[in-house]
């Protein structure tokens, strides 16, 4: 029997990443696909053909039942959200209902038509935000310090609801920070090597950024979605810290981009207050060890070599657009 899986915000970072992770592994996969003039397929664009979409909207109840419906999934990825920090203070009754209540819906519809399916919530390290121990573990109290973190802790704590008064198999995975190529260019690693391959190229002269000295613990994509399947692959629910137990500041993460491609960041940077958030989270620094323990889990990218491969890519790029437009 061809296992199925239904993934709702397939087109984004983790998405597409988890998307090819399965097609790897003979799934059918399913992709919620909100209705846009324009869809944006670009992080999809070489698997797009391998995937049904099911068109249906986090906010409309009724199109997430009939998703699971049409998919039957034996596993739900529930990866969909405003997922900006930064946006959510700008549009936080939008994070609030996409990112929490969302959750509650996209629940309700599996509880309804596919009680036996296996959920996935995307948790999320903003959760802890003003941080009441260090290294932080599944059991580490949350104290989310934006929309969209106290968003994520509404969407955690109704799986955990759902899972405890109906019986599901519904987890969360508290997913410290992950980049890749595919991350969005609002995202600050994104954010950087997008940068820095335009100041490399003469496209660019400086890169405006806010807080330096934030720490975060910085892991792959392509890695932490082996740990979403992982967790549901397991004989009982739980939820699982996942990162990489390491923290680098963001002028660490600036100063790596720009070396690489042989370059001194401090030529090129301004701090911009504009970029400092209302409510900053300092330090994020997650402990793994309950997932490698239990799941087998383990990354296999350094933040050093995600970083060059972001750069490498943003370049790549960019130098493709620059041959198009000669053309």
């Amino acid at each position: 029997m061809t296992k199925r899986a239904l993934i709702t915000g397939i087109t984004g970072q983790d998405g597409s990443y988890l998307a090819e992770l399965l097609l790897n592994k003979g799934y059918k996969v399913y992709g919620l696909r909100r209705r846009t003039s324009t869809p944006i397929m670009e992080n999809i664009e070489h698997i797009k053909n391998e995937i049904e979409f099911i068109e249906g909207d986090l906010m409309d109840q009724g199109s997430l039942s009939h998703a699971v419906n049409v998919s039957q999934p034996d596993e739900v990825y529930n990866l969909a959200a405003q997922s900006f920090v930064g946006t959510s203070w700008d549009q936080p009754s939008l994070t609030g209902q996409l990112t929490g209540i969302g959750v509650t819906n996209m629940l309700e519809a599996v509880r309804l038509n596919k009680p036996d399916a296996k959920f996935y919530q995307a948790s999320s390290s903003e959760m802890f935000g003003k941080v009441v121990e260090t290294p932080q573990k599944e059991t580490t109290p949350f104290y989310p310090r934006s929309p969209y973190g106290v968003a994520k802790v509404y969407g955690h704590w109704i799986t955990v609801n759902y899972r405890e008064s109906y019986n599901m198999f519904a987890c969360s995975g508290i997913l410290f920070n992950h980049e890749s190529p595919r991350r969005g260019v609002e995202f600050v690693t994104r954010k950087v090597t997008d940068a820095v391959a335009k100041i490399k190229l003469g496209l660019q002269t400086e890169l405006r950024m806010g807080n330096l000295d934030a720490k975060r613990d910085w892991g792959f994509a392509g890695d932490y979605v082996k740990a979403m399947w992982l967790m549901l692959q397991q004989d009982k629910p739980d939820d699982f810290v996942i990162s990489t137990g390491e923290t680098h500041t963001v002028q660490e993460l600036v100063e790596i981009a720009f070396s690489y491609v042989g370059l001194n960041w401090q030529d090129y940077v301004v701090i911009d207050p504009k970029f400092v958030r209302p409510a900053e989270v300092d330090l994020l620094l997650g402990d793994c060890s309950k997932a490698k323990e239990k799941l087998g889990w383990k990354r296999e990218v350094g933040f050093e070599q995600m970083i060059r491969m972001m750069v490498d890519h943003d370049l790549e790029r960019l130098q493709k657009q620059a041959q198009a437009e000669l053309v």
